[in-house]
Parts: structure tokens; sequence; C-alpha cells
């Protein structure tokens, strides 16, 4: 459930750490994650002067296995909710979900006055807020590396960078108290599918000044350069060109890049192929429009037409690369699919890597696979069907060389991943003084081209998503999921008499998730009795059925927590005789 209390507010008397003899002051300019650090994902940046705030990525997070029945995990929001009249703009940097997941949960919030996003992030925002009849709400203007977005005394620019998507874009906010670089998600390809780093003009930043780098920290942990996506597009048309039966590529959805590649090898080879997942079909279907993917109509088959195909013909593409249960590759190898299963003779290619947490799920799916007598191709230093879109730790020193910042906050990453970052910082020239390992809610101080850290913190903390509901009061929902998970449930099924304040029968336990009931019939009679007698003692005197029901978990409670050292929820169930229920229905009326 969303805090109540409120969060300390940046305000001019607070005092700066290591600067006791110093307050902040109004013209100082304020840089802080909501989201986005110590995790991957949910990332969410702010840069606040006077009463100017502009926001950079509104992301989600993927739930982990711990939480159970979560949609999304998002940022707390209720900074912004009490600064919303500072808000200016919205910036996003490319299309994938941990950066736009979380816009139409802002904007049940929040008014954004204006969303700015390059063209194909553009359209995957459009296509999500129509979806949920929030298109209405709030402009989204289309930006490329020539833009310019003036917001009061915050003069924001891009400069394109190399992703595994299109139209992805870092960013250069100019401030009246330094110039911050924020690199958004990138990587160094000398070879790229698509549009190619700005070199030049990173190096003119570098060149005129960067205070403040805020730089991309998800393989900082990983050595040398990543492999570029040529070779990949290499690797992926050899196996479509020698396969001689059915190809299944699973890949992300978000790969536009990955995408056209496997589509340009069905060309090359002369193939058809199928689309299979709604995420997998809604990229394609934007990356046509947007000609990012020009592939002609006839290359492409209906789901149901693919016993109209040779095998060694059809190559389909697909979700489930990281083995969801619910996603297309899972329900063809269990068999499940309405339109395709597993045989012997496919070829089945993981054009990813498994993410933290998921490879139990990705084994099972492959063992799936195999038994059924498929060929399963995962990614290695021999297949090479796979490479990352994040800067490995060479080209995020690359990064640093161009740009040359003062000071560095690396994002975007695990306390590891950032930790490591900032010791590549002060390989390359950075003073470790000025490299700050920031968790969400941090604020660095920007003042008069220097920067330091200030000894207060913006609230924040995850709010759980299930469905649509981003209020976070489905949290309370999902804690008692987790105890249901943890110890189970107990029943106690008591039947009144209401006109008399009667018990007409012991009280009976039903327990599901608890204990096993045949080895533990003792327990629950003697929890039958504890309770029984604490009701002859409650209803002695006239009593409601709220207290009736907190007389049950007051008296049952301790006891199955005394005896089994578990707290099961306790649910009353209080059934009150026919004639009772009729007589408090007609004095109702």
């Amino acid at each position: 459930m969303r805090r109540k209390q409120t969060a300390p507010k940046i305000q001019s008397d607070i005092t700066i750490q290591n600067q006791s003899n110093n307050t902040l002051r109004n013209d100082d300019t304020f840089v802080y994650a909501l989201g986005g650090l110590g995790e991957v994902g949910k990332n969410m940046y702010c840069i606040e002067h006077e009463d100017n705030i502009i926001i950079i990525d509104a992301g989600v997070k993927f739930p982990e296995e711990n939480l159970l029945g979560v949609d999304y995990v998002i940022p707390d929001y209720s900074h912004l909710i009490r600064n919303e009249k500072k808000i200016k703009a919205l910036i996003i940097t490319h299309g994938h979900e941990d950066h736009i997941g979380g816009i139409p949960f802002l904007l049940q919030s929040v008014k954004i006055p204006k969303i700015y996003a390059p063209r194909f992030a553009r359209s995957l925002i459009m296509k999500k807020l129509e979806e949920r009849r929030m298109s209405k709400k709030v402009v989204v203007e289309e930006i490329d590396e020539s833009s310019r977005v003036n917001c009061g005394p915050l003069i924001v620019g891009f400069f394109n960078t190399v992703h595994s998507i299109p139209d992805s874009l870092g960013v250069l906010i100019n401030t009246p108290n330094g110039r911050i670089v924020q690199t958004g998600d990138f990587k160094f390809d000398l070879t790229p599918v698509g549009t190619n780093t700005d070199y030049q003009k990173l190096a003119y930043i570098g060149q005129i000044g960067v205070d403040l780098l805020l730089s991309d920290s998800t393989n900082a942990e990983v050595d040398d350069f990543s492999i570029s996506e040529k070779k990949v597009a290499q690797s992926i048309l050899d196996i479509v060109r020698k396969a001689n039966g059915r190809i299944i590529i699973s890949t992300f959805s978000s790969n536009v890049h990955r995408v056209q590649q496997i589509l340009e090898a069905v060309v090359t080879c002369d193939k058809r192929v199928a689309i299979f997942g709604r995420s997998m079909e809604n990229v394609v279907e934007i990356g046509r429009k947007l000609k990012h993917i020009n592939i002609p109509d006839k290359y492409f088959i209906a789901q149901n037409e693919l016993n109209t195909v040779p095998a060694n013909k059809m190559v389909i593409i697909c979700t489930g690369s990281q083995g969801e249960p619910l996603a297309a590759l899972s329900r063809i190898a269990n068999g499940s699919h309405r339109f395709i299963k597993a045989i012997p003779g496919d070829t089945v290619v993981f054009s990813s890597s498994p993410i933290p947490g998921n490879s139990v799920s990705i084994s099972k799916v492959v063992n799936s696979l195999t038994r059924a007598g498929a060929q399963v191709l995962t990614n290695s230093p021999l297949t090479s069907i796979h490479t990352t879109g994040h800067a490995s730790s060479e080209e995020q020193k690359l990064m640093l060389q161009l740009t040359k910042p003062k000071y560095f906050m690396p994002i975007h990453g695990e306390y590891r991943m950032l930790k490591i970052h900032g010791e590549s910082a002060v390989e390359t020239g950075v003073d470790p003084n000025n490299v700050f390992i920031c968790a969400n809610g941090d604020v660095v101080v920007l003042r008069d081209n220097k920067a330091f850290l200030a000894n207060t913190r913006i609230q924040t903390d995850d709010i759980y998503v299930d469905g649509n509901d981003a209020s976070g009061l489905s949290t309370a929902v999902l804690r008692d999921r987790k105890i249901l998970a943890d110890n189970g449930l107990v029943a106690v099924i008591v039947t009144i008499d209401s006109r008399y304040n009667k018990i007409i029968c012991k009280p009976s336990i039903v327990s599901r998730g608890f204990v096993f009931i045949k080895d533990s019939q003792p327990l629950l009679k003697e929890a039958e009795q504890i309770v029984y007698e604490s009701l002859k003692k409650r209803m002695a005197t006239k009593t409601t059925f709220g207290e009736i029901k907190n007389t049950i978990r007051g008296s049952l409670e301790p006891f199955l927590y005394q005896k089994t050292r578990r707290n099961p929820i306790v649910i009353p169930v209080i059934l009150n005789h026919k004639e009772a229920m009729n007589q408090i229905a007609s004095n109702k009326n």
C-alpha cells in the first residue's frame, strides 16, 4: 500500500554531506533516480532546477519469482505527485519496457505536459496508450538526434547511440550549474545494424566539457568488446541456409534489429516466415510501418497456413526465449499450442541469453523440445547467435574517454555493476572522490560546475502492480498471497442463533496448506475447543458479528503459532440460524 508519510523535501536549509558550512541553495540543480539504481529495470531519472523537473524514462521492472501474482514493479511516484507543477517534460531514450513500461501508471498519478520520444519508441508508446484508452491524456512528440527541447533553464539535446532497438538516443542537458550527459542504454558496435553512434558529437561534447556523466552499467562485469550484430546476422543466416526442416527462432520481441536480421535471412534463403506471440506481432507490425523492417508481404504467412509450406521452407519467429510458461515457445514445447508442435527435424534457436533467475525455466523448455526430437541451439562462443545491447567494460571506458566527465554517476545496474563501473571511471582518469555510487532517492547536487552528494534522500519504494492497479493498494493483497504460500489457510465455521446469542454447535475447522489433516486431528480438535470456550465467554453478553470474528482470530492465532510456529490466515465463517436471518432482514425493512 502506498505510504502516507511524506518524503523529506529538498529545501534550502538541508545541510550538505562533507560540507557542514554549506546549505542547499534555491539555484542548485538536483539529480536523482526514482528507479534504476541497485537494480536492472524500473529506470526513472530526474533533473530538477528551481521550479523545473524533467524526467528521463519511466520504466517498469518485471517481478522475481517470490513476488506472487505481481505483473510489474514501478517506482513510488509520491515525490512527483507532490511536485507535479514543476514537471515540464518526460524524455524517453528508447522503447524498451524498462524505460517506457511505466508511462501508463505515471499518467494515472501525475499530469505530464508532454512526452518526447524517438520515432520507434513513440510508436510503441502510442500503441500502449491506445490499448488503455489514454492516448488523449498526453501529447507524445517525436524527437531525433537534431532535436532541442527547452524546459525553462534546462536545455536538452540528443545524440544517436547503438542499442538492440532502433532510434536509441543519449541525452545532453545544459543546466545553469553545468552540463549533464545521460547515455541511455548503449553499446559501441563498429559494424552496427541501423544508425551508428554519434562519435563526432560525443567527442565534441567531451571537448566542450561534461560536468556530470550518467552512464549505463548493465554489463560492467563483462570484459572486452561485445560481439557485433553483423556477426550474429551471419550466424543466423548460416543456420537458416543449412537447416533441412523447420526453423523456430525465439528472441526478445523488443530486439528489432535481431528480428530484422532473421527476416532478411528468410528472404535470402527464399523461405517463408510466421510470427507467433502478441508482443512479437506488435513489434514486427510497427517495424514494418516505420521501414525498419523491409520485407515484402509474400514472405509472411498466417499461423493457420503452416501446413501449406514445406518444412524445409518454414521459419517461425516467436516469443518465449526466457522460458515464460505462457509464451509461444513454451506452449510449442509442451504441445499445447493451437497451431504448431515441436517434431523431429525441427531446429530451435534461442537467440538470447538467460536473464538471471530464468535458467531453470529455460532448461525445462529446452528439455521438452529435445525430448520431442528437435535440435536446440543456444548461444555460445561457438554459435554466436546472440549479442547484448549493452556496453561491456571496455565500451564503458570508451564512453568515459569520449565524454571526459569531471563527475561520474553510474546508473542502470545492480550495486556491484555500479561499483565496477565506478572503478572503470577511476581507471580512465576520473577523481575517485568525484564518483557517486548512489541508490534510488540519493540526491547529487550540481552547483557552479561542481557536484556533491546531499545528506537528504527522496522517498523511493517499490510499488507492486497487480493488473492495472498502480495505486499500491494491491500490495496488501500480495502480502496475503505470500502468507498463503508460506503458511496456508484455516477456516473456522461457527453456527449461531443471533436471536438468543447462542452457539448452536461446536466450531468446525478446515485447513488448506497449513497442516496435513489426517495427521493433525488432535491439534484441530484442541483448536476447535479453544475457539468454542472463547466464544462462549464472548456470547455470554450481547455481541456483534465483528466481535465474534475478532474473538475467533484472537484465540486461534496465538494457539496455532505456539503449536506449529506458523501463522496461517484465519478466516471466520459465521452461519446464522435461518429464522434469525429473516428477523434481521425484516428489521432492516
